[in-house]
């Protein structure tokens, strides 16, 4: 009897199993159909990606070339294909055309190219901001003083990782216009700062004994050390 009653509670086991499954077998089997196709889809979506970076890096090594062998329209093209890449590659592509407009001697429209692209939100903060010191550093010889610190001072700030750069640019744009005041003020400002990169450090040396020499200043006693040890 025993054997009886486990071979009917087998079957009866068998047609729930049966049921369920004619149930929900369909959705089990779309489920995983789906993570297959899925997993597949998303490694070649990844593929894609790597080779289209992969071009975009070769088109823009290329583009490189030509403009430090100073064939600036060439390059200009390579640059043009790359506004529909993916990555940061758009981004730099016009950097470097801005750059190159510099480079040809076209500066007016290096420095309106830049200020277009610092004040693009599309862009990463920190593009938008390596574009308005490159900016900055145009204005220099272009614009008064006033125009150049509304480009960079914001960068100048203690937390700002442009800030020794920015302070270099309005420390010169300061003495070029006359504002020695501000000037001295921006000099003092990268000399207190443990972190000022030494090359920047060494050409805000030469900057501020220019100042003392026009203004008929005498050299701190360190400081004339500092240069007398540097020479």
């Amino acid at each position: 009897m025993s054997d009886i009653f486990r071979e009917v509670d087998e079957d009866i086991r068998q047609e729930k199993y049966r049921r369920l499954w004619d149930r929900f077998g369909p959705w089990v089997i779309a489920v995983a159909v789906l993570i297959v196709v899925g997993t597949g889809g998303y490694r070649g979506w990844l593929y894609w990606q790597e080779q289209q970076s992969q071009a975009a890096g070769d088109t823009f090594f290329d583009a490189v070339q030509l403009s430090e062998q100073e064939q600036y329209q060439e390059a200009a093209a390579l640059y043009g294909e790359l506004e529909s890449s993916i990555g940061g590659y758009p981004a730099l592509a016009k950097l470097r055309q801005a750059t190159d407009l510099a480079n040809a001697g076209k500066m007016e429209e290096a420095l309106a190219e830049f200020d277009t692209l610092s004040r693009d939100t599309s862009l990463d903060v920190a593009v938008r901001d390596v574009a308005a010191l490159r900016a900055a550093y145009l204005a220099v010889d272009l614009d008064a003083y006033d125009a150049v610190a509304d480009r960079v001072e914001r960068l100048s700030a203690d937390n700002s990782p442009f800030r020794a750069a920015s302070r270099e640019i309005l420390a010169l744009s300061a003495w070029k216009n006359g504002n020695i005041e501000a000037a001295r003020e921006w000099l003092a400002a990268l000399e207190e700062d443990a972190e000022t990169p030494v090359d920047v450090s060494r050409r805000v040396a030469v900057l501020a004994g220019l100042i003392r020499a026009s203004n008929g200043d005498a050299a701190p006693a360190g400081q004339a050390e500092r240069e007398g040890t540097d020479q």
